[in-house]
Parts: structure tokens; sequence; C-alpha cells
């Protein structure tokens, strides 16, 4: 069984192959763009001229940081896992 302490801080970064560290900097990046992404959008809405297309942006940076680092820090196996999943034919050149 494991302990609060493993459960609360070290399990999930471990799930994510992040030490706490990393993983307190990609929340805390994440974080940072959600609040961004947040206020513009509400300024979009009371100024549909406003900020037009920055939302979407923030959105599409985000997905794409999150999937990139995913599979960045993925070990190889879990790589050719993943792009197997997809479809994709992991054959060697």
């Amino acid at each position: 069984m494991t302990s609060l302490w493993s459960k609360l801080f070290i399990t999930h970064p471990l799930s994510v192959h992040e030490s706490y560290l990393e993983h307190m900097g990609q929340a805390l990046y994440f974080s940072f763009y959600l609040g961004l992404g947040c206020f513009v959008c509400f300024c979009h809405a009371l100024v549909p001229g406003a900020f037009e297309k920055t939302g979407s942006r923030l959105v599409e940076k985000l997905h794409d940081r999150m999937i990139k680092n995913r599979l960045r820090h993925q070990p190889v196996q879990e790589k050719s896992r993943t792009f197997s999943t997809l479809g994709i034919q992991n054959t060697p050149e």
C-alpha cells in the first residue's frame, strides 16, 4: 500500500515520466496560460472584435505542448505502442 505522501507527490509525476519539480514547472506553465486564456476569452465575450483568435491559439499551443511533451518523455517502447495505437507502422529502416 502506498503512503498518502507518495500518492499525492510522487506517483503522478512518475506516471508522466517527470520529477516532482519538472511536473510543478509544467503545471505552473499551464496554469499561467490557462489564466491568460480565461482573461482573453472574457474580454472577447464583452468585445467580440478583441482577441478574435488569441484563445484558439492558446488552446492549440497548450495542446501541442502537452502531447509533444508527453511523447518526448515516454520510454522508447511506450512510444512505439502509442504510434501503433494510432495506426502508424513502426518499421525499422
